[in-house]
């Protein structure tokens, strides 16, 4: 019986390192060996934290999670590896999985995705970012044209930053209190502009993405909106609320907030994309190497145990990668 390791979170901010029997494959299952996995600080320092709510423990878990929120539970949703056994078609074959963080695991082989021959393992742990961030730019509705800012510098802000550019004539503003990510916007063809410098966009974006997770920046994406613009609001809170300032121009302007979480698909693209197309199309979206600047940091998974939470409380962190061979 192959015994695994998988990271817990046992208690708040409290993880380990668990042995997990794996078990005779069973029929239709893809054994993978562990190659790289990222870490998605966002969302795993609200569930390290606890502070999922109790409303949402269905709908955040991942989709091949353990134990159940809030503790103990093994959470995560990118893992790349090699299929070691199982349908002949995959066998051998480098592959993403929506799975925690595990150096070997059994996965239903229609959740596998092989990752296509141009985008290096290192590199396809971002596919559920990019997924995440497609899908924020099918629910914005970006047309060519457009002047389009995303505040918020993080990984999928940035994912997001990348991928509008990519549309004929769009103009990208990435906003940040963080100048230091300025490289990496223009590395990607957008402007960057701090919250101050910002303002003379003021009321004349055709669509503005919030990902920053603050106040202030829900704040700042209202004030650039212009007439009868779509805000699209991708951060989430967890337990936390936060203040709207839905005076002033909100109402005059005709401004509109909408929701995009990668949970569900588009309504307009729903019947043509199941998530297995979406997620191949988001690894597709990798073959660049420019993304690889979005990692700021590796660790051995050995060493994930005693790292986790400093990662996850580094605001630097955009990616991080973890190592298991």
């Amino acid at each position: 019986m192959t015994i695994a390791q998988a990271l817990w979170l046992v208690r708040e901010n409290q993880p380990e390192v668990r042995e997990t029997p794996l078990g005779p494959l069973g029929h239709g299952n893809v054994l993978v060996e562990s190659l790289f996995g990222a870490i998605s600080r966002g969302t795993e320092s609200l569930v390290a934290a606890g502070s999922v709510p109790e409303s949402e423990y269905d709908s955040m878990r991942a989709p091949l999670q353990d134990g159940e929120f809030p503790f103990p539970i093994k959470y995560g949703y990118a893992v790349v590896g090699t299929a070691k056994d199982g349908p002949e078609a995959l066998v051998d074959r480098t592959v993403f999985c929506l799975y925690p963080h595990q150096d070997a695991f059994h996965a239903p082989a229609e959740m596998v995705v092989p990752v296509p021959a141009g985008v290096p393992a290192s590199r396809a742990v971002l596919a559920a970012n990019m997924e995440t961030a497609l899908n924020g730019v099918w629910d914005a509705g970006i047309l060519p044209g457009d002047k389009v800012v995303v505040v918020g510098a993080g990984l999928v802000g940035l994912l997001i930053a990348y991928l509008a550019a990519r549309i004929p004539g769009t103009e990208v503003t990435v906003v940040d209190v963080n100048g230091d990510r300025r490289g990496l916007a223009e590395d990607f063809g957008c402007r960057f502009a701090s919250p101050e410098q910002a303002n003379d966009r003021a009321g004349g974006c055709d669509v503005v993405i919030h990902t920053s997770a603050t106040a202030a920046g829900l704040a700042t994406s209202i004030a650039l909106a212009g007439f009868e613009a779509r805000i699209v609001e991708m951060s989430w809170y967890g337990e936390g609320s936060v203040k709207i300032p839905l005076g002033g121009r909100f109402h005059s302007q005709r401004l509109s907030i909408v929701a995009s979480q990668v949970g569900n698909v588009p309504v307009q693209r729903r019947a043509r994309w199941p998530f297995s197309r979406r997620l191949a199309a988001a690894l597709a979206l990798l073959a660049d190497d420019r993304l690889d600047k979005l990692f700021s940091g590796e660790t051995d998974f050995p060493d994930l145990a005693q790292d986790y939470c400093q990662i996850l409380a580094d605001p630097g962190t955009l990616c991080h990668r973890i190592r298991y061979r």
